[in-house]
């Protein structure tokens, strides 16, 4: 990437904007190939969500996160480029298409400010490979036309764009002009009050928010899909059998409502409902989203060092603070959870150390409480080696044994038939990484697919030898009960 000494607010003029363009058209000319132009100014407080919100369109790709107990949030929207792949080296499809990108991009602006630069938002299903109709490919990365960030105090908006060989510099500038303008002097209500929306680069019909759900309250039916207690039965037999010692098996409950539901909306629900966890929406750009709240980090860089988590094991909360703090010391010596969280936290340290990693981690887990349950956690991190990057650690992680099993191979395999359903993105990985070698994906669990009037709603619980079915179904019951009530509104 070239990071140009050009800052857009103090050469703030469309002559001046012109003439940088012209700047990235003669690059483009020089070998035929059109430039990514990454233009980053910190603007005034905004809230991610509520711009997301403001412009949201069903036609279009779209990318939130957020960890709001520490003030980071993140969205983009309408692609730029984007990449597909799918089998055992989507992974590192993604990465070439990622260099490549890199090898012809231009930068000017904040670039160092939190969230500067290009971005690129990426989802990969559990698995390497879909079936036909599913929602989502088995790998889908995007540059957003724009995007927004906070980290903190500060803000900090991206616009994006192509400049090939050909381009017509005075309409590029004048959508880049009219990108910044809007981020700067941002209204919220033009989005959510007008129904007009706001489309900072001036692409895609205008619905805005109330063009797609109604502020009616819905009334939904629950449908359960497949047999969970029978998929339990014949996890644990395959335990029994020898093939595995661990497998993670989901449930899935298709909800049906009487209004239009707005994926956004019954987000921000759970970002409320959940601070802890981190509450995310990725949009295929054919009407679905799958939205969700997840208390589980998959992989984190920055500056060079990974951070990873083993979760696992399982309890609800306490009514009052005496329970609350018996079902947790139970869970901290319960033999069953305390084995499947060390499958966890093994099978991680094992899948790192042929990359040249040396996981770091405390002797016991500690917990993790939730608004509605609490896990045995352990975090981890480790020095990435030279020549080692953040997608090079998650195709040796994911899926993990907190969402798949263990041995990885045996069980994964055994999930599409044990379970009747594909899970398309439920369990998979979502995130971002940044032109700088950092990023940031979380594990895509208590989650939903949102589309027009329906979701199908997932949960899972994880298998070993000594599970109780009737155990099992309550602990999804419990991580059920959290989308049903933001469903509900």
């Amino acid at each position: 990437m070239t990071i140009l000494p050009i800052h857009p607010a103090e050469n703030a003029s469309p002559e001046a904007l012109v003439a940088f363009l012209r700047q990235c058209r003669d690059a483009a000319r020089g070998d035929g190939r059109a430039r990514l132009v990454s233009i980053s100014l910190k603007v005034g407080a905004l809230d991610p969500l509520a711009v997301l919100e403001a412009i949201f369109e069903p036609g279009e790709l779209h990318f939130y996160a957020e960890r709001p107990t520490i003030q980071t949030a993140i969205a983009g929207a309408e692609a730029v480029l984007t990449h597909e792949a799918s089998g055992p080296d989507r992974f590192a499809s993604v990465q070439r298409f990622m260099d490549d990108v890199l090898e012809r991009t231009i930068a000017v602006g904040d670039v160092d400010a939190p969230f500067g630069g290009p971005h690129f938002f990426g989802a990969f299903t559990f698995l390497d490979d879909v079936e036909p109709g599913e929602a989502f490919p088995a790998a889908r990365v995007f540059v957003p036309r724009w995007q927004v960030a906070r980290a903190g105090e500060v803000t900090t908006a991206v616009a994006n764009l192509l400049v090939a060989p050909d381009a017509e510099l005075a309409t590029l500038a004048e959508r880049v002009w009219r990108a910044h303008g809007k981020f700067k002097n941002f209204d919220y209500g033009r989005g959510s009050k007008s129904g007009r929306g706001f489309h900072p680069m001036g692409s895609g019909s205008a619905h805005g928010l109330e063009a797609h759900a109604t502020l009616t309250r819905a009334t939904f039916t629950t449908t359960e899909v497949g047999d969970f207690r029978a998929s339990v039965a014949g996890g644990l037999a395959a335990i029994a059998d020898g093939h595995v010692k661990k497998i993670v098996l989901a449930r899935a409950q298709d909800m049906q409502a009487d209004v239009p539901l707005h994926p956004l909306r019954l987000l921000n629900g759970l970002r409320e409902r959940f601070p802890e966890c981190y509450s995310f929406s990725v949009a295929n750009g054919r009407g679905q989203s799958f939205i969700g709240a997840s208390p589980e980090r998959l992989v984190r860089v920055s500056k060079g060092v990974l951070e990873t988590e083993a979760l696992a094991g399982s309890a609800r909360r306490g009514l009052g603070a005496s329970e609350d703090a018996a079902l947790g010391a139970a869970l901290l010596e319960s033999e069953k959870d305390l084995r499947e969280q060390r499958h966890v936290l093994d099978s991680i340290v094992r899948r790192l150390e042929p990359l040249g990693l040396t996981p770091r981690f405390p002797a016991t887990p500690v917990l993790r409480k939730l608004a509605n349950v609490q896990h045995l956690h352990t975090p981890i991190t480790a020095e990435l080696p030279p020549g080692i990057r953040l997608l090079d650690a998650l195709a040796r992680l994911h899926p993990t044994p907190a969402v798949g099993g263990s041995p990885r191979e045996a069980a994964v395999a055994r999930i599409r038939e044990l379970e009747g359903f594909p899970r398309g993105l439920y369990a998979g990985a979502i995130g971002w990484l940044n032109a700088r070698g950092g990023g940031e994906f979380l594990v895509g669990i208590r989650s939903a697919l949102v589309e027009g009037t329906s979701a199908r709603v997932y949960a899972g619980a994880g298998i070993v030898e000594g599970s109780d079915p009737a155990r099992e179904y309550s602990e999804t019951e419990l991580k059920f009960r959290a989308m049903r009530e933001a469903l509900l509104g």
